[in-house]
């Protein structure tokens, strides 16, 4: 993905809709060019154009949400990745930061095998011959290109691993991750039942936020991998419940 597309999905998935002349302005280039961007993406499925506007096509895309601190969750990716060894088997859940850690277990490990209710994490290294991917099955959200409902749970219980790597939507500081989806948190606690601890792999600004649904994982060891950005106070709220924060 170009660095000029990449920036457009970065703000408006942190702004939500966004006027072209505001975008030409922050790009440093003309309106033409930026119409010309917005087709491009909007050609890929990943923004609507609007008269005068843009929003994002879908904000429970993966694909495009990518884009968004790609930096930042580049580096959670690769401290997770570290976490993992060769010819080992991993659980891993839906999001941004889970898929691009598949794709650095793909790039940088051998013999690892990914068990997932992503089908976009099992697409995302289909092309790679160093890792095994089992996708759980179950019903399909299409927007969100996971699997939900009875089926993951009784697909997980065929596994047990020794960590489940997930994202998050938000952090309820005494209560935990929470999902913005009943149905996905639900298939998070599923797979959590077959693995000794949990991964939380997602971006500082997350911590604060209050996605709808907590995940409630209290049986389960928890680890925390984010930015630098981290404030102390979240730092040391997450050490108070008992959570293992790790710093990429």
């Amino acid at each position: 993905m170009a660095k000029r597309d990449a920036t457009i999905l970065e703000i408006l998935t942190s702004r939500g809709k966004v006027d072209v002349s505001f975008l030409s302005e922050q790009l440093g280039v003309s309106e033409v060019t930026v119409r010309k961007d917005l087709d491009a993406l909007q050609a890929k499925g990943l923004v609507l154009r609007r008269h005068g506007f843009a929003t994002l096509a879908n904000p429970n895309d993966v694909g495009g949400r990518l884009a968004y601190h790609y930096e930042e969750k580049r580096l959670i990716a690769r401290r997770a990745a570290e976490l993992v060894e060769d010819g080992s088997t991993v659980m891993v859940e839906s999001g941004s930061c889970c898929a691009l850690l598949a794709r650095e277990l793909a790039d940088t490990k051998e013999g690892v095998t990914i068990v997932t209710n992503s089908a976009f994490v099992a697409d995302y290294v289909r092309d790679s011959s160093k890792v095994c991917c089992v996708l759980l099955g179950g019903s399909f959200q299409r927007d969100s290109q996971v699997m939900v409902g009875p089926l993951v749970r009784l697909c997980a219980e065929e596994f047990y691993v020794d960590r489940l790597f997930v994202g998050a939507d938000g952090w309820i500081e005494g209560v935990g991750p929470t999902n913005a989806d009943q149905m996905r948190a639900d298939a998070v606690r599923s797979m959590a039942a077959s693995a000794s601890e949990v991964v939380v792999v997602t971006e500082s600004e997350k911590f604060g936020r209050r996605g709808a649904v907590p995940m409630r994982m209290h049986d389960k060891k928890v680890c925390v991998i984010t930015d630098a950005h981290l404030g102390n106070d979240w730092k040391s709220a997450l050490e108070r419940d008992g959570v293992d924060v790790m710093l990429a």
